[in-house]
This record gives C-alpha cells, structure tokens and sequence, in this order.
C-alpha cells in the first residue's frame, strides 16, 4: 500500500518539502497548500501533548479514492469547527456560554455521546459545561483531583483514553450522571507548563478506540479553552484593577 497525500480540495496529488525537523510542506498545482507534523516531539497548538504525528492519506494500488477524500472531508470539518471555536473563545461571550458552545460542537465533530468541561477550583474539579449530561448538574458535580478518571488526569497532566470506562480501577461513578451507560471515555487535561486549569472528558455509548487524530484534535480544543479562561481572568483582573484604583 502506498501513502499518498492528496489535496482537500482537488484530490490531486500533493508534492511534498521538508521545511525545517517538525514539518513537512505540501503543495499542489491548484495553489493549495498545507503543512503536516513528522515528528513525535514537536510543539503543537497545544505544547504539552507531545503525540502529534505524520499522517497521509492512504490508497491502494486499486485507488480507494472515495476514502481519502472521507478523511480529506473530515479533516476540513475539524478546521471549520476549529475556526468556529477560536472565534468564541477571542469573542465577549460568557466563560460559561462560550464553554457550552464548545462541548456541543467537539460532541457534534467527533460524534460522541457526551462532552463535559471541568474547571479547576482549589483542590477539585468543577463541571463547567456539558453536553449530553444534565445540564441541571452543572457546578454542582465536584471530583476532588486525583479521584476517579477525572481526577487522576487533573492531577497528573496526561491524557486517558479508554474503550470500556467502567472497567477501570479509577473510575469512580456518579450516579446522577447514569455514567454507567456510557462505555468509552476520553479524559484530556486543560493545562499550561505550570498548572492544571481544569479536564475536557469525552463519552460514547459505543466501545471505541479515539484514535490519535480525535486525540490530537481535543488537545487543540483545550488549548483553545485555557486560553479562554486565562483571557477572561485578564479581563476580570483589570475590571477589579480599575475599580479599586
């Protein structure tokens, strides 16, 4: 089987040039352009998730062109919406509105059952925004750090995925959130270099595998979300700054 790279927005095949130990530009005649990752250690968007790889189309000698373009089309899907979230998180919306919008579209992208914000407060995590849970629940779910899933990535900065949830010794249930119907989960931490702002979990009814693309794409997403939170924490301090003065 041979990898091919191939334009989303021709199909043609796109030439390749390595540009510097990170990246790899991709070019084709139609004038579109884009670049791709090649290494396991370089600085994504988010630059403490250190698992973003090279990753072309693939096709056969038969030429499955219909599925390179399913992965060309998705791929464009995930910036639309990465676009979409980025606008929300720079735009005067509430923290809560602006996190709420976020879960429903990573929910919609990924097509998941649930998708749920926790923020930190002290030494607990705190649900923000939810979609799929009970919003009723939200700021009234609280997980001290390093209990359950949740807890043990707000406590130790690194991602958990798992196919059946249920199953693991961390997992922890809460009863009014019917968790227990939910088998795959996706725990990824909302972090800088210094400190952990808080965990983006993802659920499907299903049993599933998140496979390192959906990985990579939440890791932008909470990326986008701590620079949302750190924002309006600017925001507030020079509010209280001007008050006070």
């Amino acid at each position: 089987m041979q990898l091919i790279a191939r334009c989303r927005k021709c199909g043609k095949t796109m030439k390749s040039q390595r540009i510097d130990d990170y990246r790899v530009k991709l070019t084709c005649s139609c004038g579109f352009s884009d670049f791709r990752t090649i290494t396991e250690k370089v600085k994504t968007v988010n630059p403490f998730y250190q698992r973003a790889s090279f990753a072309p189309f693939l096709e056969s000698e038969r030429g499955k062109f219909v599925f390179t373009m399913q992965r060309a089309n998705r791929e464009h899907l995930e910036i639309i919406s990465l676009e979409e979230i980025s606008m929300l998180v720079s735009s005067d919306f509430p923290l809560p509105e602006v996190l709420q919008s976020v879960c429903k579209k990573v929910a919609d992208q990924l097509k998941v059952s649930v998708c749920s914000i926790y923020l930190k407060e002290g030494d607990e995590v705190v649900l923000a925004a939810t979609h799929g849970f009970d919003p009723s629940f939200v700021g009234k779910i609280r997980i001290r750090i390093g209990e359950g899933i949740t807890g043990t990535v707000a406590r130790e900065n690194k991602h958990i995925s798992l196919t059946c949830a249920t199953r693991d010794p961390r997992y922890k249930q809460f009863t009014e959130l019917q968790e227990e119907k939910f088998n795959s989960m996706l725990s990824f931490p909302i972090a800088d270099s210094k400190d952990v702002y808080g965990v983006i979990n993802l659920n499907s009814t299903s049993m599933k595998t998140f496979p390192d693309d959906e990985v990579y794409f939440v890791s932008i997403i909470a990326n986008l979300i701590l620079t949302a939170v750190k924002l309006r924490e600017k925001v507030a301090e020079r509010a209280s700054k001007a008050k006070n003065g």
